[in-house]
C-alpha cells in the first residue's frame, strides 16, 4: 500500500508520461482516457484528489466513489484490471491511486478510441499506429517465419550448413548435444518443422541459392560501391540470393575487397600504417543484426549494403517495432527480435547475442576505433545504419577522377600536421614515382583545392588543404 510520504514525493515531481494529476473524480473519463494511453506505453499511474499544479488536496471518497471510477475504466478494452488504492491525506481526505502496467494485449481503446502517451499527454492513436501495434500483438502467435511454406522439403536446404550449425552450437555451449546428425531431427530441434512441415524461417536460414532465388526473392543481399558521396555513379553493383549464412558471408568478402584503409604516418617515422576505416567486428554485427531482424514477408525486400567515400550504410527492409527507437537501441534494452526462430538459430551459431547487446556493442566497437558512434534510421519502410569515419579519406572523385597515386598522396598529408616537402612524400609512398610524376600530381590537387604548400622550390612543404603549418 502507498503511503502519504509516498504520494506527496510523486505529486511533488509533476507530471509524466507515466503519471497524471486529477483534482477530483469527477474526471475520471479523461482520466481514463490516459491510462488506456498508458496501457498502449509503459503503464503509469493517475493521482484523483492533486491538483494540476501537483497540490495534494484529496477528495471525499466511499464506496460508491471507486466503484463509479472501476466502471468507467472497464469500458477500455480489452479488459483491464488496474490496482485502486485510498491513501488518506488530511480532513478526512483521500487520494485515489490508480495504477496500470504496461498492457499485454495492446492495443488498448476507450470507447472505441486507442489513446497513445505522448509526454503528459494522450492524444488518439493513427491508424496506422493502431494497426502496427495490432501486428505486433499477434506477432507472437502468427508470423511470416513460422507459417509453413509450401513446396519445401530436406533435399532443398543445405544439410551441410544444418549440421554445422548444431556443432557450432554444442562448441559454444549453446545447445546439448542432440546425439545424432540427422537433418530433420535438429531442424525440429530448432523449433523449424511442424506438423511434419518445413517453416519459412528454415528456407531463410538453410536454403540452397538457386530455389531462393526463385520462390523466396527477398532473400537477397544487394551490395554497391559509389564513387563520391551520391548515388550517381556505381563503381561496383551487385546482387545474391541465399540463405543467411550465405548472405553474411558474401557480405563480409565485399567489405573485405572494397573497404577502404585509413593509413597514417607515425610520428618521428615516415612508415605509412594501413588498418580499416571501419572496425570490422561492428560491421558484422550490423551485417548480422539487419539479417536477423529484418521483415522476411516483404517481398520486394532485401538487406542492402552500400559504401560511399564519406559513409558506410546497411539497409534492410521493414521498421523498428515493440516501441523501440533509434535512440532507444543505444541504450540498455530488451531483446525483441522480429523473427524469433531465425534470432535463436543465430544465437546457436555465435552469429549474435542475446539480451539486446548487437546495437551496444557497435558502439563500443567503433568508439574503441576512434570512430563516431553508428546513426540508425528508421524511415520509408526501412533501417539504416551507418558508419562514419573519423580520419580523413581521401575522395575518389573531386570534379574529375582522382588516381590511386594522389589519393594516396592526399592520405598521406593526412597524417602528417606540419607538412612534408616533396622528397618526403617520394620515400613515404608505398609505390615509388619520379619526383616530376608527383609535382604534376600536388599541383593538380592543388589545383582542385584539396592541398595548399608554403615555401618554394625544394624548400616547398605540402598540407592538405584548411591544414596549414602550425
Amino acid at each position: 500500500m502507498m503511503t502519504r510520504e509516498q504520494v506527496e514525493r510523486l505529486a511533488g515531481g509533476g507530471e509524466t508520461e507515466v503519471l497524471e494529476f486529477k483534482t477530483t473524480t469527477g474526471e475520471r473519463r479523461e482520466a481514463t482516457r490516459t491510462l488506456c494511453a498508458m496501457l498502449n506505453h509503459r503503464g503509469g499511474q493517475v493521482l484523483f484528489g492533486v491538483t494540476p499544479d501537483g497540490r495534494m488536496i484529496g477528495q471525499q471518497v466511499s464506496g460508491h466513489t471507486v466503484e463509479e471510477v472501476a466502471q468507467t475504466i472497464k469500458e477500455i478494452d480489452p479488459p483491464v484490471f488496474p490496482s485502486v488504492e485510498r491513501v488518506p491525506v488530511n480532513d478526512g481526505k483521500e487520494v485515489l491511486v490508480v495504477t496500470v502496467t504496461q498492457g499485454q494485449v495492446r492495443p488498448y481503446s476507450y470507447k472505441g478510441i486507442a489513446y497513445r502517451r505522448v509526454g503528459n499527454t494522450s492524444p488518439a492513436m493513427s491508424r496506422d499506429e493502431y494497426n502496427q501495434m495490432l501486428l505486433e500483438r499477434l506477432h507472437g502467435q502468427q508470423r511470416w517465419e513460422n507459417e509453413p511454406v509450401s513446396g519445401w522439403v530436406i533435399r532443398d536446404l543445405d544439410v551441410t550448413e544444418i549440421v554445422r550449425t548444431i556443432e557450432e552450437a554444442v562448441r559454444r555451449g549453446r545447445a546439448d548435444d542432440p546425439g545424432t546428425r540427422d537433418p530433420e531431427a535438429l531442424l525440429r530441434g530448432f523449433g523449424l518443422i511442424r506438423d511434419g512441415r518445413l517453416l519459412h524461417a528454415a528456407p531463410v536460414l538453410f536454403g540452397r541459392a538457386e530455389r531462393l532465388e526463385a520462390e523466396l526473392p527477398q532473400c537477397l543481399l544487394r551490395v554497391a560501391r559509389f564513387r563520391g558521396t551520391d548515388r550517381t555513379e556505381f563503381l561496383d553493383n551487385r546482387q545474391f540470393h541465399g540463405n543467411v549464412f550465405d548472405l553474411l558471408a558474401r557480405a563480409e568478402r565485399f567489405l573485405r575487397d572494397t573497404l577502404p584503409v585509413a593509413g597514417r604516418v607515425l610520428p618521428g617515422l615516415f612508415e605509412r600504417v594501413d588498418a580499416p576505416l571501419y572496425p570490422p567486428l561492428a560491421l558484422r554485427e550490423a551485417l548480422a543484426n539487419a539479417l536477423c531482424h529484418r521483415d522476411y514477408s516483404i517481398g520486394g525486400g532485401s538487406v542492402a549494403v552500400a559504401l560511399y567515400d564519406d559513409r558506410l550504410e546497411v539497409t534492410s527492409s521493414g521498421m523498428l517495432h515493440f516501441g523501440l527507437t533509434a535512440a532507444a537501441l543505444f541504450a540498455p534494452h530488451e531483446s525483441l527480435p522480429w523473427n524469433p526462430l531465425v534470432a535463436r538459430v543465430l544465437y546457436r551459431r555465435g552469429i549474435i547475442e542475446s539480451w539486446g547487446r548487437g546495437t551496444l556493442k557497435m558502439a563500443e566497437l567503433t568508439t574503441q576505433a576512434g570512430l563516431p558512434r553508428p546513426e540508425i534510421e528508421d524511415a520509408g519502410g526501412c533501417v539504416t545504419v551507418r558508419f562514419r569515419p573519423s580520419r580523413y579519406v581521401a575522395p575518389q572523385r573531386i570534379a574529375r577522377a582522382l588516381t590511386a597515386r594522389q589519393q594516396s598522396v592526399l592520405q598521406l598529408l593526412s597524417g602528417a600536421p606540419d607538412g612534408l616537402a616533396l622528397r618526403r612524400i617520394v620515400v613515404a609512398l608505398p609505390e615509388r614515382a619520379p619526383e616530376w610524376e608527383l609535382k604534376t600530381d600536388l599541383a593538380l590537387l592543388k589545383q582542385l583545392g584539396l592541398v595548399e604548400t608554403t615555401g618554394h622550390g625544394r624548400g616547398a612543404c605540402w598540407f592538405l588543404a584548411g591544414k596549414p603549418s602550425a
